[in-house]
């Protein structure tokens, strides 16, 4: 008969304590917890179109994408009507949300941004990667984060943050937005170019002699996230919704239903 020690039971009770505690998704919300989510009377979700994974626009120019259903679906749940607050770059959504201009948002999760944000477990992964001049002697990866090579990263996205951190030698030049990165990277003749790989693929194909490095420098973990000022009662209920989400094939689907290439879901996080 197996036995486990007094400390591991005693793990195992309160994970499972804390488990029955949090807010079910599924129960009708109290009115508490409905005021700490939309305290306006509607539910303001903070929508970055710079990340084509998660949102874009349709042919009628509406936003559209995997964070816009679990917007909606959230809204429906907290039985309030919704609103989207749209942006063009990553760092004006996390002001946005920091700011409590809006009511929550979908971040690539970062210490930097966690000083404001209370952060959900990734709900998806997606893919980093560095484009180049067809003609550049760069093949590897490795190889970018030398004297001399000046790379180009949307300002404020979770690249830009990231490269901040752990680029020791290159030069980083930061574009606006990151959908204006490939841009920015040719007409101002740099080495390489940083963002979402599925972004650069179509930006290589968009314009002549280019191509994307062979791998990934970092994989993003794509969360939903509300002001740290919200009640401990909301920030359970968004974790335990993500993790609803992507156990019940939602998240799977919406990728799906939006023909997104190169993103995974996120395994199980415990909460």
């Amino acid at each position: 008969m197996q036995t486990i020690s007094f400390t591991r039971f005693l793990s195992i009770f309160l994970a499972t304590l804390s488990t029955l505690t949090m807010p079910s998704v599924n129960a009708q919300p109290t009115p508490a917890l409905v005021q700490a989510f939309a305290p306006t009377g509607t539910l303001r979700a903070s929508i970055n179109l710079g990340n084509p994974i998660l949102a874009n626009k349709d042919a009628q120019g509406q936003p559209v994408g995997v964070s816009i259903d679990l917007a909606t679906e959230l809204a429906k749940r907290l039985g309030v009507p919704l609103s989207l607050v749209v942006f063009d770059a990553a760092g004006k959504s996390v002001d946005a949300v920091t700011n409590e201009k809006a009511d929550f948002g979908f971040f690539a999760i970062d210490p930097v941004r966690g000083q404001g944000i209370s952060f959900t477990g990734p709900y998806v992964l997606i893919e980093g990667s560095y484009l180049v001049a067809n003609n550049s002697p760069l093949t590897s990866n490795e190889q970018v984060d030398k004297k001399g090579i000046r790379i180009a990263v949307g300002k404020g996205s979770a690249y830009d943050l990231f490269l901040t951190r752990e680029i020791k030698n290159a030069e980083i030049h930061r574009a606006p937005t990151s959908p204006t990165t490939v841009d920015f990277f040719v007409s101002e003749k740099l080495e390489v170019a940083a963002g979402v790989k599925q972004q650069l693929e179509m930006d290589a194909k968009r314009l002549p002699n280019l191509r994307l490095l062979p791998g990934r420098f970092m994989v993003i973990e794509q969360a939903m996230g509300l002001p740290k000022t919200r009640s401990p009662e909301a920030q359970a209920y968004l974790k335990k919704f993500v993790e609803e989400m992507k156990a019940s094939g939602f998240v799977a689907q919406s990728l799906a239903r939006h023909k997104i290439e190169g993103a995974i879901v996120a395994p199980a996080n415990s909460i």
